[in-house]
């Protein structure tokens, strides 16, 4: 054992990886597969809800949502996101993880399910039940990100702990994968049984009235994974890192990880009153917090914004992708469903091509190279790139060079996700103390939603052209795509910088990095790192 570490810490601490871990990298992945699926499955189909209530007869293109609209139908789940992920990070540390982590569950169930259902056949009924009900679903996936990490990180073994956490993490992959092959599957079903045809040919025909269904399926399919899983959540026993650390019931920690274990572990009762009693019981907004945790937490928050700004800017570019290597054609030469189908298969490939490879790699390299190494490499190949793309812009945009800018558009977002998109969510579940950790990574997640928000949509604004003639119908002019472009080259400039206030969490003891359960331990540990 070492030092005064409490018996079951340690056990867990040097436990061999053991079918619990998996079956806790399943429960919690699974709820991040079905974050993922409901965040990301509404761009799917928004060109669709754009042609069944915006159609204006006799337009030379199919109906589109107004900015206003598409702004609110796509960042509104992200606002409830940022809400969520603060106030059930601190709930997560009042309450405990296991209490708090069925209530998040729920509310994604019944929120994806009421977003399928949204009521009336109005324009105006229809989109203002989707906003409420994908704020609600955006509140509950928030509460999702604090308590998965934080479960992993408590469970896990310290040679291992970042494999298993990024492993949840990486279900993200999945599931933004899973929605491009609903989504897929259902267009492809519809489009078979009721044909349609094409825009340019019959404006009003190319819409069916069954299209309807279609998105509403998309949406719905979400609350299944979540309600699969609702039932091993709740078996699921407290971390024992919550029990004895911020509950101090030691009696109750040995036993629920003797269980888990496999084997019998002394309940300490008198060492948990007396590191209770040892401790600082400092709170979030102390001076020996900041003293102590302030610059990592400024770390943590201040990269996760800025990768996320980076991150879901994505859209800027994502069409004239697709357009370039002829994944969606002009949308007056489909009818409705196809057009989702195209879009649907655009997705999935870019999924399978680059998304998800790269979360893997994390998984596979995160405890090997460690935190601070992936992270710093991936934010400054994320600016290499970012620039390559930005500054001879005008050459990419000539029809022999295609190919180059998709390759490099590729390996962005590969080095997204093998790099800060995944490290900035492993780091803060590790680096706190236990009755602060759900809280924190909370915070950390929150700054990055806002970077998240800013990216999707302050960039969408940015990006427009100029000249005032040449903008996508309803916004102002912008600074133009270049320039964006080579703005985000400078955010991700920034993560490459500010990563240096991350510490290195690689093969040490939670204990040991916030000095709950070693005495005189944390400062060293975290200025080592």
């Amino acid at each position: 054992m070492a030092g005064n570490q409490l018996v079951v810490l340690n056990a867990l601490d040097i436990a061999k990886t053991q079918f619990y871990h998996f079956t806790a990298i399943i429960i919690a992945g699974m709820g991040f597969f079905t974050d993922a699926y409901d965040l990301f499955c509404i761009s799917l189909v928004t060109k669709l809800l754009g042609r069944l209530y915006y159609h204006v007869d006799g337009a030379s293109k199919p109906g589109s949502l107004p900015p206003n609209i598409s702004a609110a139908v796509n960042g509104v789940a992200f606002c409830g996101t940022l809400a969520g992920q603060l106030f059930f990070g601190w709930l997560g540390d009042k309450l405990g993880r296991k209490h708090v982590y069925g209530i998040t569950l729920i509310l994604m169930v019944v929120c994806s399910i009421g977003s399928g259902l949204s009521f009336g056949d109005s324009a105006k009924g229809v989109m203002a039940t989707l906003c409420f009900f994908r704020f609600w679903l955006g509140f509950g996936i928030g509460g999702d990100y604090p308590l998965s990490a934080t479960i992993m990180s408590e469970y896990a073994n310290k040679k291992t702990r970042g494999t298993f956490i990024a492993a949840v993490f990486a279900m993200q992959g999945f599931g933004i994968l899973g929605g491009g092959m609903v989504a897929l599957i259902v267009a492809s079903a519809f489009d078979h049984k009721y044909k349609a045809p094409t825009y340019e040919v019959d404006p009003t025909g190319s819409t069916v009235p069954q299209a309807d269904y279609v998105w509403r399926i998309v949406v719905m399919f979400g609350a299944l994974p979540a309600a699969l899983t609702y039932y091993w959540r709740m078996k699921m026993p407290e971390t024992a890192r919550y029990t004895a650390l911020v509950a101090r019931n030691a009696k109750q920690a040995a036993a629920d990880m003797s269980k888990v274990l496999h084997v019998d572990l002394e309940a300490e009762q008198e060492r948990v009153d007396q590191l209770a009693r040892e401790k600082n019981s400092y709170g979030l907004f102390s001076k020996e917090f900041a003293r102590r945790h302030g610059l990592p937490l400024l770390g943590t928050t201040s990269t996760w914004f800025l990768l996320d700004i980076a991150f879901y800017s994505q859209n800027l570019f994502q069409k004239d992708i697709f357009t370039a290597v002829g994944w969606i054609p002009p949308a007056k030469t489909m009818n409705a469903i196809h057009e989702v189908y195209k879009i649907s298969r655009a997705q999935t490939l870019i999924a399978l091509c680059s998304t998800v490879p790269g979360y893997w790699f994390t998984v596979a390299l995160i405890d090997i190279l460690g935190r601070f190494v992936i992270q710093l490499m991936g934010f400054a190949f994320m600016t290499i790139f970012m620039f390559a793309l930005a500054i001879p812009y005008h050459h990419w945009t000539k029809k022999d060079n295609h190919i180059g800018f998709v390759v490099l558009y590729s390996l962005t977002f590969f080095f997204a996700n093998f790099g800060p998109n995944a490290t900035t969510f492993v780091v803060p579940a590790e680096i706190f103390p236990a009755r602060l950790r759900s809280t924190c990574h909370g915070i950390s997640a929150a700054a990055g939603k806002a970077g998240a928000i800013i990216g999707a949509f302050g960039f969408l604004y940015a990006a427009q052209n100029k000249d005032p003639a040449k903008t996508d119908a309803g916004y102002p002019p912008g600074i133009g795509v270049k320039n964006s472009l080579i703005m985000l080259g400078f955010i991700n400039l920034a993560g490459t910088l500010l990563t240096f206030l991350v510490p290195e969490s690689k093969g040490k003891s939670l204990e040991a990095l916030t000095g709950e359960n070693e005495e005189g331990t944390a400062e060293t540990e975290l200025q080592n790192a």
